[in-house]
C-alpha cells in the first residue's frame, strides 16, 4: 500500500480541521487576547502594521500545534498560552520579512503590509515582533525554552538566506529544496510541538517524538503549499497563482518537471524560472502535468505526513493526539 493510501485509510475517522479548532478554541482565545495585549506599543505605526497582519486571520496553526502537543501530554495553562503567542509572533515576523524579500503584494486574499506601508515599515515592524517574542520568552525564565527558540529563529534566518541563494537557479534539486523548507517552515513547527512537550515535563524521548512529528508535518505542509501554487486559483489560495515562478523559486513540482522533461521543454522551463516569466506559466503548468509533477509532490507530502503520524505511535491516545493526527491529514488534503 502506498504512503498516500495508507494515510487515507489510517486517518479516515480522525477529526477534521473545524473539530480540531473547536478543541483548541478556549486556549486559542486566550492566546489571541495575549497577542493583542502584547502587541501594544506607543509607536502608532507599529500598532497599525502589527494589527493589520495579525488581524488578517489565518489558521494560527503553529501556536495551535504547541497547545495540542501540550494537551496530548496533559498540560494546559498560562505558560502554554504565552509560548504559543511567542510562536505566532515569530511566524508573523517571518511573514513580514518574506513579503518584502519576495516583493509580494497579496497574502490571505488582501494586500500585504509592504504593499500598504512600504518595505521599510514592514521590515522594522517585523524586527519589533521578533524582539517582542524574546521579551515574552524571557519572562518564563526557562533556559531550555530560550535555547530552543533562539536556535529556531537562527535556523529560520539561515533558511531565508539559503532560499535567496537559490532564487532563479534552475539547477536547484530536490535535496536543496528540502534544505530550504526545513529551515523556513519545518523547524518552527518542530519547535512548537517540542515546546508543548517540554512544558508538560515529558522525558527526552517524548520531546524528541513530538519534535519529529512537527518537523515532518512542516515538510508535508510546505510541499502541499507549493503544490497549490500550481494547482489552485488566486481566490481560493489567497495569493496570486504562479507566485513561486514569478519570484524565481524552484519548488518541487517544477523541479520534478525539469528533471523529467525533454531537452527543449527543460530549456523553456529553465528560462521561465531564470526570468520569472509569467507569460510562460501555461507552458510550465502543461509540463508539470505532463511529467506528473503535482502527483509526485503530493506523494512526497503524504510520505512526510505519514512519518509525522508514526512519530506519535508512542504517545498516549486522547482527543489531543487524535487532533495532531488529524492535522497530518489536513496538511496534505487542504485547498488553501
Amino acid at each position: 500500500m502506498s504512503a498516500d493510501s495508507s494515510l487515507r485509510s489510517a486517518t479516515a475517522s480522525l477529526p477534521d480541521l473545524a473539530t480540531i479548532q473547536a478543541l483548541a478554541r478556549d486556549d486559542m482565545a486566550a492566546v489571541d487576547a495575549l497577542i493583542r495585549h502584547r502587541l501594544a506599543s506607543d509607536v502608532v505605526l507599529i500598532n497599525q502594521v502589527a494589527e493589520y497582519i495579525i488581524g488578517a486571520g489565518g489558521k494560527r496553526l503553529r501556536p495551535m500545534l504547541l497547545l495540542l502537543a501540550a494537551g496530548a501530554l496533559g498540560h494546559r495553562g498560562a505558560d502554554a498560552h504565552q509560548l504559543a503567542a511567542v510562536i505566532e509572533f515569530i511566524h508573523t515576523a517571518t511573514l513580514l520579512h518574506d513579503d518584502v524579500v519576495d516583493e509580494s503584494d497579496l497574502r490571505r486574499g488582501r494586500k500585504t503590509a509592504n504593499a500598504v506601508w512600504g518595505n521599510a515599515a514592514s521590515v522594522l515592524v517585523g524586527d519589533f515582533l521578533y524582539s517582542r517574542s524574546f521579551q515574552l520568552m524571557v519572562e518564563l525564565d526557562r533556559v531550555e525554552v530560550m535555547r530552543i527558540l533562539a536556535d529556531t529563529t537562527n535556523q529560520i534566518a539561515e533558511g531565508e538566506v539559503l532560499q535567496l541563494l537559490h532564487v532563479r537557479n534552475p539547477d536547484t534539486d530536490e535535496a536543496a529544496y528540502l534544505r530550504v523548507i526545513e529551515r523556513k517552515t519545518a523547524v518552527l513547527f518542530a519547535a512548537a510541538t517540542r515546546l508543548g512537550a517540554l512544558l508538560s515535563g515529558a522525558d527526552a524521548a517524548t520531546c524528541d517524538a513530538l519534535h519529529a512529528y512537527g518537523l515532518n508535518l512542516g515538510y508535508a505542509f510546505q510541499i502541499a503549499d507549493d503544490v497549490l501554487d500550481y494547482a489552485s486559483d488566486a481566490e481560493t489560495l489567497g495569493k496570486n497563482l504562479g507566485d513561486d515562478l514569478a519570484e524565481g523559486k524552484a519548488t518541487l513540482p517544477l523541479i520534478h518537471a525539469m528533471l523529467h522533461s525533454d531537452a527543449a521543454t527543460r530549456d523553456r522551463l529553465r528560462h521561465a524560472l531564470e526570468h520569472g516569466d509569467m507569460d510562460a506559466l501555461p507552458d510550465v503548468l502543461q509540463a508539470i502535468r505532463a511529467t506528473g509533477g503535482l502527483d509526485y509532490s503530493r506523494q512526497r507530502a503524504s510520505e512526510y505526513a505519514s512519518a509525522a503520524e508514526r512519530s506519535l505511535d508512542g504517545i498516549v491516545d486522547n482527543e489531543y493526539t487524535a487532533a495532531l493526527r488529524g492535522l497530518a491529514r489536513y496538511a496534505v488534503n487542504r485547498d488553501h
